[in-house]
């Protein structure tokens, strides 16, 4: 039997000869697609590099991803063209390509979306340095699983399953399960809202409700909060996005109005030095700005003034040092000019033995 007798004999509807022809495709196709992974894929790294742009290495990180069974696979993909095959296996042939195809497409989408997010978060985090990247991995997640959802729907289609009812069902099953899941998804959908409205953030002091203290975290469901006193209260987006929220930290410029009052016996003359004198005080602290000082009202036991002055920081505990450094600066120069701060006092009037009223007059502290 000669070599031409060997190359026309036939297997399966397909000569030796036939066969050997597929082996050398597959050979050479493996052979290039093994070169450009291994030296023209390494070389375009190396280039890539040098490049001040980012999405030649976002490419070449996508198709380095690319492992070796997918190569194999296209290989023989080639060589069975070559081969007269059975038609059920030519379709799954083809089915198993769109496979790889579509599995390789959607994990190229999910790291564009993951590199879209890590922008984005390194975006927030310049702007603040409390930011809290969780909100954006979560919809990057669900953005994912969405692309994940449409390519199954998709492959399905192409293998000639009708995905109309399918959708529909999903439809009717994604429906019943929001209804079971109404309050989380309700608290999920708040926290976007407070993600991308920002009414606070991450240490800022804020009174919601009857509760008060610094925020600590902003999750998915709820939000954490310190309290003044020290413990820690949760509470649910959904709440937060439907309740007033008072944000002391975004406050640029603090009104402040106290009173105080000195006694009657002050004489008149120091009574029009006050105002100069608490005026001066306040001008003199940083980040304290007056407004008006009057002489305001006759109490029952004193003469009031009342004082108004902007304090142009949002910080309580700063707030509360210049209100100290004022008052300390109040009591010191009242010290010095001999003036009284008043306190509660009545006075009491008695008859004498003959019931005629008392010339003399006693001032008792209440």
């Amino acid at each position: 039997m000669d070599l031409d007798e060997i190359l026309a004999m036939e297997f399966l509807g397909n000569t030796v000869q036939d066969y050997f022809w597929a082996l050398v495709v597959f050979i050479v196709s493996y052979a290039i697609l093994y070169l450009f992974r291994v030296v023209i894929l390494a070389r375009l790294k190396v280039i890539a590099k040098r490049t001040k742009t980012n999405v030649d290495d976002f490419i070449i990180d996508f198709i380095t991803g690319i492992k070796q069974p997918f190569y194999i696979y296209v290989s023989i993909f080639l060589s069975l063209n070559v081969l007269e095959v059975h038609p059920m296996v030519s379709t799954i042939s083809r089915y198993v390509l769109l496979v790889f195809v579509i599995f390789y497409a959607v994990k190229g989408i999910g790291k564009v979306v993951s590199h879209a997010a890590d922008i984005v978060a390194q975006k927030r985090l310049k702007e603040d340095n409390d930011h809290d990247r969780s909100m954006i991995d979560l919809l990057a997640r669900i953005f994912k699983g969405l692309i994940w959802v449409i390519a199954l729907l998709f492959l399905l289609s192409n293998f000639g399953i009708e995905i109309t009812p399918l959708i529909a069902g999903l439809g009717i099953g994604g429906l019943a399960i929001a209804i079971a899941l109404q309050g989380i998804l309700t608290d999920i959908f708040a926290s976007f809202s407070i993600y991308f409205d920002k009414p606070f953030k991450i240490g800022d002091f804020v009174i919601i409700g009857n509760d008060m203290g610094v925020v600590q975290h902003v999750g998915i469901k709820s939000t954490r909060i310190q309290a003044l006193q020290g413990q820690e209260i949760v509470i649910s987006n959904q709440e937060l996005t439907s309740t007033r929220v008072h944000n002391f930290k975004k406050m640029r410029k603090r009104r402040i109005v106290f009173p105080f009052g000195v006694t009657y016996e002050t004489p008149k003359k120091k009574l029009e030095k006050i105002p100069r004198i608490v005026w001066n005080i306040i001008d003199k602290i940083d980040h304290a700005e007056p407004d008006r000082v009057h002489f305001f009202k006759f109490g029952d036991s004193s003469l009031d003034y009342e004082v108004v002055y902007f304090v142009d920081i949002g910080d309580y505990n700063k707030y509360m040092d210049i209100q100290q450094a004022i008052n300390l600066g109040i009591v010191g120069a009242f010290e010095k000019e001999g003036i009284s701060m008043a306190y509660p006092t009545r006075t009491l009037y008695t008859p004498d033995l003959k019931g005629k009223p008392a010339a003399k007059k006693k001032r008792k502290k209440s």
